[in-house]
């Protein structure tokens, strides 16, 4: 995937952790599960970054999807403050393209929050369609960090993450606090293939 100076290529996790904790408001990608990870150069600059993987919450993907293997969520997505404008849509519409000839996959979802200012413009501007709101939640606050709540049961080999471990430790000792979180945009994207026809999204 090539534009130019610009270019998108599918890279392995590590290529890109270090920028998403850097650029993206979460600060972190622990707990993130990645299926397919994209990067965006610039004149062979790192300057974009995008993770899909499965759907987060779990069992959510029953609403969207008729198998688990259908749907992805874009679970990071971020570029540099000084990007021209569009870059992103150009970002998403690159990737949506690849994750379209090389996979299965019918249908992306993903979150705009609205706890940090997010209303999903940049969604709307790549033909996503806006499916509602979802519930309150809550994260848990550390420091200038948040994480979601389910980060204090991230496993491995039957054994707490160490970052989850260290996350649970401060909830215990109150260096760590819930905090409650307004809903979220929901959307949604239907990778249409040719002569494929999709089977309609269920209504929430």
């Amino acid at each position: 995937m090539n534009d130019g100076t610009w270019t998108v290529k599918e890279v392995e996790r590590i290529v890109i952790r270090d920028f998403v904790e850097e650029w993206h408001y979460s600060g972190s990608i622990n707990g993130v599960l990645s299926t397919y990870c994209f990067a965006l150069y610039h004149n062979e600059e790192l300057v974009g970054a995008m993770i899909f993987g499965k759907v987060g919450m779990a069992g959510a993907w029953k609403k969207y999807a008729e198998n688990e293997k259908d749907i992805l969520e874009l679970r990071r997505l971020c570029c540099i403050d000084d990007t021209p404008k569009n870059t992103e849509s150009f970002f998403i519409g690159k990737c949506l393209k690849w994750l379209r000839d090389n996979t299965l996959v019918k249908t992306i979802i993903s979150y705009a929050d609205a706890n940090h200012g997010h209303s999903g413009i940049i969604y709307q501007a790549t033909n996503f369609k806006h499916k509602g709101m979802t519930a309150k939640g809550r994260v848990i606050m550390l420091g200038d960090r948040q994480y979601h709540d389910k980060t204090i049961r991230t496993m491995y080999k039957g054994r707490l993450k160490p970052f989850a471990k260290r996350v649970k430790d401060a909830l215990e000792n109150g260096d760590a606090y819930y905090k409650t979180t307004i809903p979220k945009h929901i959307y949604l994207f239907d990778i249409k293939r040719k002569g494929y026809k999709r089977d309609k999204i269920k209504s929430l």
